[in-house]
C-alpha cells in the first residue's frame, strides 16, 4: 500500500512537491514535531562556535528545509525517468573514474548524508556499461518503509545490499568477474571501542568508520569521494574526487582521513545540505 502511494504521488510535478514540502511538512516538522532541534542546535553549536546563535538559527531553518526538500524529491525520484535525472544530477569526471574502477575491476564511493543522498545512486546511469552499483544499507526498523525505500534505490538500476552482506557480495561478483561500485554512507558514528581512526573535525574528536577503505585495500578497488553541491533547487552537482587510485600503496588510516577532511570542506561550504538531526558526536575517545 504504501509502495502504491508512493507511486502515484511520484507522478505529481516536483513544484507540487516543493509546495508540500514549504507549506506542510516543514511546518509540521520544524514548529510542531519540533523533530530533533535540540540535537541539531547542539551540532551547530559545536560545527560552528564562531557564529552567532542568530545565525546558527538561520543555518538550522535552511537545513530543515533542505531534508523537507530531500524526502519529497525522494517520492518525485521514483517516478521520474533517467534523463530528467540526468540533468538534475550531474555527475562530473566520470571519465576518469570509469578508466580506474574499468582497471581495477571495482571501485568505492565514500559519500555521506549530505544533499539528497537518496539521488547519488542514479550515478548507476554514468558508469561504464556492465558495472553494477551495490549501495550497502542497514536495514530500517519499519519493514514497510524500508520496502519503500529499497524499491526508490532500485529505481536507478543498482542493488543494495545489507551492510553485514556485503563482503560476500564483493567476493561473489569479483568471482564471476563482474565489475561492481560500491557505494558507503560513511559518515555514520561507529562506537568508540571499534573505532580505528579518529579525526579533528569540525572542531571536535570524532571517529570515522573504515571500512571504505578496509574494501578498498582488500580488493585493490580505487576509491572515490562524491563532493555534493547544489546551484538550485532540485539540481545537484557532484565532482567525483579520486581519495586513492592505488589504496594499496597508501597508510593506515590515510584514506579515511581524506574522506574527514574533504567531508568537512564540502560541509563548510553548504552546511545547511549535511544532516544535523544525527548525533553524530556523540562517541568520544575511550
Amino acid at each position: 500500500m504504501l509502495l502504491h502511494c508512493a507511486a502515484l504521488l511520484s507522478k505529481m510535478p516536483l513544484s507540487v512537491h516543493y509546495w508540500c514540502a514549504d507549506r506542510i511538512l516543514y511546518p509540521i516538522m520544524y514548529h510542531v514535531v519540533r523533530y530533533r532541534r535540540k540535537m541539531t542546535a547542539k551540532n551547530l553549536a559545536l560545527a560552528f562556535p564562531e557564529k552567532s546563535e542568530a545565525e546558527r538559527e538561520q543555518l538550522a531553518r535552511a537545513f530543515y528545509h533542505q531534508f523537507c526538500d530531500t524526502i519529497v524529491e525522494s517520492i518525485y525520484g521514483y517516478g521520474c525517468s533517467g534523463e530528467e535525472m540526468r540533468e538534475r544530477v550531474v555527475f562530473e569526471h566520470m571519465d576518469e573514474v570509469n578508466r580506474l574502477v574499468d582497471a581495477a575491476g571495482g571501485g568505492i564511493l565514500m559519500s555521506a548524508h549530505f544533499g539528497n543522498w537518496e539521488w547519488m545512486a542514479s550515478i548507476q546511469q554514468w558508469l561504464s556499461e556492465g558495472v553494477t552499483e551495490l549501495n550497502v544499507y542497514r536495514q530500517l526498523k519499519n519493514k514497510a518503509i524500508d520496502r519503500l525505500m529499497l524499491a526508490i534505490r532500485a529505481k536507478r538500476g543498482g542493488a543494495c545490499v545489507e551492510k553485514q552482506r556485503i563482503l560476500r557480495e564483493m567476493v561473489r561478483y569479483r568471482a564471476e568477474k563482474r565489475p561492481v561500485m560500491v557505494g558507503l554512507l560513511s559518515d555514520q558514528k561507529p562506537r568508540p571501542e571499534v573505532t580505528r581512526t579518529w579525526v579533528q573535525f569540525l572542531h571536535q574528536e570524532t571517529g570515522f568508520l573504515d571500512g571504505g577503505e578496509v574494501l578498498s585495500k582488500k580488493f585493490g578497488y580505487p576509491v572515490f569521494y562524491l563532493h555534493i553541491t547544489r546551484p538550485a533547487r532540485g539540481y545537484y552537482h557532484v565532482n567525483m574526487h579520486t581519495l586513492a587510485a592505488t589504496p594499496q600503496t597508501t597508510a593506515e588510516g590515510e584514506i579515511t582521513k581524506s574522506y574527514a577532511q574533504i567531508l568537512e570542506k564540502n560541509i563548510q561550504e553548504q552546511p545547511e545540505l549535511w544532516l544535523w538531526t544525527h548525533n553524530r558526536f556523540k562517541w568520544k575517545r575511550v
